[in-house]
């Protein structure tokens, strides 16, 4: 039978960060509640002890993580998702099975710190009714997540089995990872690569086996000219349209002399344009399709890749 829920949404949105931080970074502590909601430590401390006692078997104290770790017989109850989930991350771990969850709602609870700096909603508003377009989910396990995360946070190496279109079969890869990106489609991170000698992007969902922390490395974020080249990206109404179409297209992405700024990095333009449904390649035989181009493309062409 289901627990029964609290009827108070901060409560839910605690225990679901429980959950989530707890499921996919392996670690909990209090900081995770007093970071992300304003509180204070005590009841932190409260909202944990609490959870625990309505999920006695979900989290273990462990002393050298100076926090709580899933346990084996983990089960989460405030998280969506249903696919079972089988763990090889470690001895702690093996043979543990996650009945739920999805990476994607860790990963987007990251993405989201960016939206609240923009933009606050009133929760208490009556909203019409909407509906949201989510794209197929990729399929990233936790066992993948936490050592990238953790070779991230501390500059270390780790040891992957990656698979691309280029090289379909699986093969040996040693990268700094320091940093994941949203692409607005699938979720990568940002990492050195031994084998290229630069700093490439690798989908998280193409990691064949949980990665093997190694060594720490020489090659951290600091050394990506990509990653830290601000770019601006200049796009205009398609010029094949006519100046009332000009017009409306300018006023919908909010122009201002039939142009828009869009600053981003180095490494994220391709990204960007592929977000904006441009092929800096070919140009569609209908502009009402296309309905904007790149205005300074001989500026930015460097940073585009294939």
């Amino acid at each position: 039978m289901r627990h029964e829920w609290p009827h108070r949404w901060d409560l839910l949105l605690r225990y679901r960060l429980i959950e989530i931080i707890a499921l996919w970074e392996g670690r909990l502590t209090t900081n995770a509640l007093v970071n992300a909601f304003g509180i204070g430590r005590q009841q932190a401390s409260k909202d944990i002890n609490t959870y625990i006692t309505d999920f006695p078997e979900n989290l273990i104290y462990d002393k050298a993580l100076k926090g709580y770790r899933p346990s084996l017989h983990f089960k989460a109850h405030y998280t969506r998702g249903e696919a079972a989930i089988k763990l090889y991350y470690s001895p702690l771990f093996q043979k543990a099975h996650y009945t739920r969850g999805e990476a994607d709602e860790y990963l987007q609870l990251i993405s989201s710190r960016n939206d609240l700096a923009s933009c606050f909603v009133n929760p208490g508003l009556e909203l019409p009714n909407t509906s949201v377009l989510y794209s197929p989910v990729r399929r990233i396990r936790p066992e993948i997540i936490r050592p990238v995360i953790q070779a991230a946070r501390e500059n270390k190496r780790i040891e992957i089995e990656y698979s691309s279109l280029s090289t379909p079969v699986s093969e040996g890869r040693v990268i700094t990872p320091h940093t994941l990106v949203w692409s607005g489609f699938r979720w990568h991170v940002r990492a050195y690569c031994e084998k290229n000698k630069d700093y490439r992007d690798f989908v998280l969902s193409r990691l064949i086996e949980p990665p093997v922390i190694t060594l720490s490395s020489n090659n951290g974020i600091e050394g990506d000219e990509a990653w830290n080249t601000p770019v601006a990206i200049n796009i205009k109404p398609d010029a094949r349209l006519k100046p009332e179409q000009k017009k409306i297209i300018a006023t919908e992405y909010g122009m201002k002399s039939g142009r828009l700024k869009i600053s981003t990095r180095g490494a994220l333009v391709t990204y960007m344009l592929q977000m904006l449904r441009i092929d800096p390649h070919i140009s569609q035989k209908n502009p009402e399709a296309q309905q904007i181009e790149i205005d300074n493309l001989k500026e930015i062409k460097k940073w585009i890749f294939e």
